[in-house]
């Protein structure tokens, strides 16, 4: 189990901006790594209401639970490995693993069995450090759409939103404010469900 602190900007880009970016950094395609997100919610929506998201990441093999709170500066993130058949299991609808996620979670939701899974957002990702942080490149794929994001992870956020927008001014990238995933998840499942009504 680990607690940290996320500070990170993002803008979203075209495909364009991101080829272009991908041959000013000379990334390859090969440098891109698939993960899964798998994203946890109750029907009401009580964790989106509480500005928390909660997701299962699955990448080389590898599952961790990660529940995002907000924190005064940045996301406070719980992070906890599971198991293959951990994993599994809570995405079938099963018990929900013991441990630091569930006992965070416990503040916000008192019936853990409403949690359930709403859906996944595939992203290739490719990060380079950058400064003094990491610059990381994003191809998400999600619920019929795609996306490109540039995320900058920092350890301070005064340095790091100048760092990041010196990074936009230099590659002449028109700021385009980038909601977090889960966010620009959760829009368009709801844009697809007002649409199936």
């Amino acid at each position: 189990m680990s607690q940290e602190l996320e500070i990170e900007f993002k803008n979203m880009v075209s495909e364009t901006t991101f080829k272009r970016l991908m041959d000013a950094f000379q990334l390859q395609p090969a440098d891109f790594h698939i993960q899964h997100n798998h994203y946890f919610d109750t029907e009401d929506f009580l964790l989106k209401q509480a500005g928390c998201a909660l997701r299962i990441r699955e990448k080389n093999e590898a599952f961790e639970l990660t529940l995002k709170e907000p924190a005064t500066d940045g996301l406070l993130e719980t992070n906890e490995t599971l198991s293959r058949s951990e994993a599994e299991m809570l995405l079938a609808g099963g018990a929900f693993p013991d441990g630091a996620v569930k006992r965070a979670l416990q503040y916000l939701i008192t019936d853990l069995t409403k949690l359930k899974p709403f859906g996944t957002l595939s992203t290739k990702r490719a990060e380079v450090v950058y400064e003094s942080g990491l610059l990381v490149f994003d191809h998400s794929f999600y619920l019929g759409c795609e996306d490109y994001e540039i995320e900058y992870e920092a350890a301070e956020r005064q340095s790091g939103e100048e760092t990041f927008n010196n990074f936009l001014k230099n590659y002449q990238i028109p700021l385009k404010q980038a909601d977090n995933k889960v966010r620009r998840f959760y829009k368009e499942k709801l844009r697809q469900t007002a649409g199936d009504q």
